[in-house]
């Protein structure tokens, strides 16, 4: 829970925004001690269907949401845009991941929002930016995977036909250039007293958050000058080792008296090969895996277990470090979600074990602490289909 020991404590987020990149923002946020708000529209949001359903809730949908308040309004029922733009009013910070053009239409654009609260934050989260040629294109991690160009590398690399990575690199790089782009604001705004637009291209982050965009800009063939991290299978189950395999060569020739097996003339490719067979052989000459993690670490070579996600979450370091949170489940039960990653030496962050907000659970709470609306307003409006609310207690 938000307390005066939390970095954005006083903070008040109008969260608009739908799936990962927005949501995502606003998690962060909530973490941090801010009073995020997600705007709901009645059909609800797509990923609450997403993953494993406990009670009302999908596992997506709490991780992404958890901390946060919600409001469920129709913004197409008439009044529906305008009590949006009165909590605006009130708001720090909007985010929003919408196709470029779909807030105006409600009148929920920078435009007209900043007009109203000309110290607003808003962060909008888009594929191709806010301007441009393809601003109104649709959108989606998998499309800027294979646009940026990593689809293309990492095939030409493998040896393999192009298929998109099974995790959304581009939606969670957005996500934290928004974060980064929306709290220089909020700082900025101490100095002016003004807020901003921060416009966040997914397309824009996948280049900023390439490691390897040199190469490119340098006019280097594709695939080339990228350091392959090679995957052993040894006793225990396969681990990885980082760096150039000439530099893992090295260690281990160097370190372990491993003897280059590499005939007198042979070409690059050749030696390479021998040398890979003689590391390979060497790895295979231990029956025992903390004795080769030994080795390794004598050679002071840099290697990872090759694990799936759920033991991740058990290793030792995970465990240390609380990357496992557990919040209500709203049905009775508590379940595990990702922590968010921020330790400060004097500042409290982390998960609020409240769990995710039903639709429209917080309609009064939040209309009456923001806009001073009164009970019987609020009835009218869940009568008149501006307002919904899933849970029975509001």
């Amino acid at each position: 829970m938000s307390g005066p020991d939390s970095p954005l404590a006083g903070v008040r987020v109008l969260d608009l925004s739908r799936v990962l990149a927005g949501p995502y923002v606003g998690r962060m946020l909530a973490d941090l001690g801010a009073e995020v708000v997600k705007v709901e529209p009645p059909e609800g949001d797509v990923t609450r269907k997403w993953g494993k359903v406990i009670g009302p809730l999908s596992g997506y949908y709490t991780q992404q949401n958890v901390g946060k308040r919600n409001v469920c309004v129709d913004l197409r029922a008439d009044g529906g845009a305008e009590l949006v733009r009165q909590l605006a009013r009130k708001a720090d910070v909007v985010v929003e991941n919408f196709r470029p053009g779909v807030m105006a239409q409600f009148g929920l654009d920078w435009a007209t929002l900043s007009e109203l609260n000309p110290r607003l934050v808003m962060c909008s989260i888009s594929g191709f930016g806010q301007e441009g040629p393809h601003a109104r294109r649709p959108a989606y991690a998998a499309v800027m995977h294979a646009e940026s160009g990593i689809v293309k590398r990492q095939a030409t690399v493998d040896g393999t036909s192009p298929a998109d990575p099974r995790v959304s690199i581009a939606d969670m790089n957005a996500a934290l250039h928004g974060l980064v782009g929306l709290l220089s604001a909020l700082v900025m705004r101490d100095r002016t007293g003004r807020g901003q637009h921060v416009d966040i291209a997914m397309y824009d982050s996948m280049l900023a958050t390439d490691d390897y965009a040199h190469l490119a800009l340098d006019g280097v063939s594709e695939g080339k000058g990228v350091v392959v991290n090679e995957v052993w299978d040894v006793v225990g189950g396969p681990i990885l080792i980082a760096g150039d395999f000439r530099w893992v060569w090295r260690r281990i020739h160097e370190r372990h008296g491993v003897a280059d097996p590499t005939p007198p003339g042979a070409s690059i490719p050749e030696k390479s090969r021998h040398r890979h067979e003689a590391v390979g052989a060497f790895f295979a000459s231990f029956d025992d895996r903390d004795k080769l993690a030994q080795a390794l670490d004598e050679a002071d070579l840099a290697w990872g277990e090759v694990r799936e996600t759920a033991s991740a979450f058990d290793s030792p370091t995970a465990r240390a470090r609380g990357a496992r949170a557990q919040v209500d489940d709203r049905a009775g039960g508590t379940r595990p979600v990702v922590q968010s990653p921020y330790r400060f030496s004097d500042a409290h962050s982390g998960a609020d074990p409240g769990g995710a907000p039903l639709r429209g659970e917080h309609n009064r709470a939040v209309l009456g602490e923001w806009l001073e609306l009164p009970e019987a307003e609020v009835d009218r409006l869940l009568e008149s289909g501006v307002l919904l609310a899933e849970s029975t207690n509001d």
